[in-house]
C-alpha cells in the first residue's frame, strides 16, 4: 500500500496534512522504539518496511528480525493502548540539543 493511499484515508477522515501523514507516523514510531533502548534498531527498519540496500536481498529476507519485530509490534500496541486509555505520554525535546 502507498503512503498517498494512506495519506488520501486521512483526508477521507477529515484530518489535514498539518494533523498527520503516512510519513509523519513512521517517523514517530522510528522514534520512540528506537529511544526506548529496547529494539535492534535494524528490527525497528525491517518493521518500518525499510527494505535492503540489495533489491534481490531485500526481497528474499522478509523474515529477518522476524520474532523480535512481532514483540516490538505488540510492545508498540500495548503503548499506544496505554495512551489512549489515558496512560502516561513521553515527551520528546526535538532539536533542543537535550
Amino acid at each position: 500500500m502507498s503512503e498517498n493511499t494512506l495519506n488520501a484515508a486521512f483526508r477521507r477522515m477529515g484530518f489535514t496534512k498539518d494533523e498527520v501523514t503516512a510519513h509523519g507516523l513512521r517517523a514517530t514510531a522510528s522514534t520512540m522504539l528506537n529511544e526506548s533502548g529496547l529494539w535492534n534498531p535494524d528490527a525497528i527498519e525491517r518493521g518500518l518496511a525499510h527494505g535492503d540496500s540489495n533489491a534481490v536481498r531485500g526481497v528474499y529476507h522478509r523474515g529477518k528480525h522476524w520474532d523480535e519485530r512481532v514483540r516490538m509490534a505488540q510492545w508498540w500496541s500495548d503503548y499506544l493502548d496505554t495512551i489512549r486509555d489515558g496512560g502516561q505520554v513521553i515527551s520528546i525535546a526535538f532539536g533542543t540539543g537535550t
